[in-house]
C-alpha cells in the first residue's frame, strides 16, 4: 500500500510505507487493519494540505500543536464519522507518530495529549440455541453436494470452536479438524496462536466435506474452496448466511460471527470459565470476553421479566 504523494512530502510518504511495512512484517497486523491506520494518516495528511497549501513533509508533523490534532478530528466528527471510527482513527495516527517518535523525527505529545471519545460499548449479538442449529442444519441444504457439506462444515467450526470466518478460511488442509483427540492450531489477530478442542460434529462435518470436495488438496493448501476450485472468500461464507436468515426468518444480526458470539455466550451460560472462554476466543484482554458476561445477564433478565408473574 503506498500513501498518496499528492497529500504529503515525499520523506513523509517514505516514512509511512516504511511504517505500514513495520506493521505488516514485525506487528503482523491484518490486511484491514492496515488499511484503515494508511486511510487515517492520508485524511490527516490532507487536513494539513488544506490548511498549509502545500503537502506536508515530517517538519509540519513536528510542529503540530494539540489543538490542530483536535481541530482535524472535530472536522471528521463535523463530516459524520462515528465516535468510534473517531477514536480508531486517532489509534491509526497515534500509531504513525509514535513510530516516527522512536525514530527520534519528532514528539508525539501532541497527538498523545488528544482523548479518544467516549463510546458506549456494544453488547454481542449471539444467535440463541435453536437458531444456532437450525444454521447448522439449513447450510446442508445446497444443490451441490460438496458445497453443502462446506458450508455446514464451516459453520460448525464458527459456532462449534468460536473461530472467526478469516481463522477458519485460512486453515490449511493439513490442520483439517477430522480428529476429536487432536486440538485445532488456530493463528488469530496478531499472529497469536492457540489451541481449541476438536467437537465430534465439527470432525464428522469436516470429514464429510474432504470426502467429498472435488478438488485436490496439497497439505499447504487452503482447506476450504471455492465453486471453482479457489481459495473461498468471506463474502461467500456471508451470503450464505444471509440466505439462511431469509430461509429461517432469522434478524439481521444472525451474522457468521454471531455464531462465534453464540459460541462464547452459551459456553458462559453453561458454567464455563470466563478465562478458559478468553483462551478459546484468542482475546488478548480480558475485559474483552467480559463483554459476554454482560450479554448473560441481559438474558436471565429478559426472561425473568418474561417468566416471573410479579415481573
Amino acid at each position: 500500500m503506498t500513501a498518496p504523494i499528492q497529500i504529503m512530502a515525499p520523506d513523509l510518504a517514505a516514512e509511512v510505507r516504511s511504517w505500514l511495512a513495520h506493521l505488516a512484517g514485525e506487528r503482523r497486523l491484518a490486511g484491514h487493519t492496515l488499511e484503515a491506520y494508511e486511510r487515517d494518516v492520508r485524511q490527516l495528511c490532507g487536513f494539513l494540505t488544506e490548511h498549509l497549501g502545500a503537502p506536508p513533509a515530517i517538519a509540519d508533523l513536528a510542529g503540530l500543536e494539540t489543538r490542530d490534532v483536535r481541530a482535524f478530528f472535530a472536522r471528521r466528527r463535523m463530516g459524520g464519522a462515528s465516535t468510534r471510527t473517531v477514536g480508531r482513527g486517532l489509534a491509526g495516527v497515534r500509531s504513525f507518530v509514535t513510530y516516527l517518535e522512536k525514530k527520534e523525527l519528532l514528539s508525539a505529545d501532541a497527538v498523545r495529549l488528544v482523548s479518544a471519545p467516549k463510546t458506549s460499548k456494544r453488547l454481542p449479538r449471539p444467535v440463541g440455541i435453536p437458531d444456532a442449529r437450525a444454521m447448522l442444519e439449513a447450510a446442508g441444504d445446497h444443490e451441490e453436494p460438496w458445497i453443502a457439506a462446506r458450508d455446514a462444515a464451516i459453520l460448525t467450526l464458527l459456532y462449534g470452536a468460536g473461530l472467526r470466518i478469516a481463522e477458519a478460511l485460512s486453515l490449511p488442509r493439513s490442520d483439517a479438524p477430522t480428529d476429536p483427540a487432536i486440538a485445532l492450531r488456530v493463528t488469530g489477530k496478531g499472529g497469536r496462536v492457540r489451541l481449541v478442542p476438536v467437537l465430534p460434529a465439527i470432525a464428522e462435518a469436516t470429514t464429510a466435506y474432504l470426502g467429498l470436495v472435488p478438488f485436490h488438496l496439497e497439505p499447504d493448501d487452503q482447506l476450504f474452496r471455492g465453486a471453482k476450485g479457489g481459495p473461498l472468500s468471506p463474502r461467500i461464507v456471508q451470503r450464505t448466511v444471509a440466505h439462511l436468515r431469509g430461509a429461517l426468518g432469522l434478524p439481521d444480526s444472525a451474522t457468521p460471527h454471531a455464531l462465534r458470539h453464540a459460541f462464547a455466550t452459551h459456553l458462559l451460560a453453561a458454567g464455563g470459565d470466563l478465562r478458559a472462554i478468553q483462551e478459546l476466543l484468542g482475546h488478548a484482554s480480558l475485559s474483552t470476553t467480559q463483554g459476554y458476561t454482560q450479554v448473560d445477564t441481559a438474558h436471565l433478565l429478559e426472561s425473568y421479566a418474561k417468566a416471573h408473574p410479579r415481573a
